[in-house]
């Protein structure tokens, strides 16, 4: 008997897989150097991108499913950058 795994399991593990790395980093280099928000704010976007993917490539056509999922992962890392480095000066610029 196969149980199932709940929606949110994979944009969990993904987005802890993904948050290790800077975790790692932090201990391996002084230039990592991330705060307890900075973990918070990265989780939240990383999930929640996640979550809305798999959502949208579960119930989109298999025609449409291609450029809508290049447009929110093109959407996420710009959001991202402009978290990170402030690339366009918006008040949600990183340092």
């Amino acid at each position: 008997m196969s149980q199932t795994k709940p929606l949110w399991y994979w944009p969990a593990i993904s987005t802890a897989a993904l948050l290790s790395i800077p975790l790692i980093g932090g201990f391996i280099s002084e230039n990592v150097n991330w705060s307890l928000f900075d973990f918070l704010i990265g989780g939240a976007l990383i999930f929640v991108v996640a979550s809305v993917e798999l959502l949208l490539w579960r119930s989109l056509p298999k025609k449409g499913r291609w450029p809508v999922m290049l447009f929110l992962m093109l959407l996420f890392a710009i959001l991202w950058a402009e978290m990170a480095v402030g690339i366009f000066g918006s008040p949600i610029a990183g340092s």
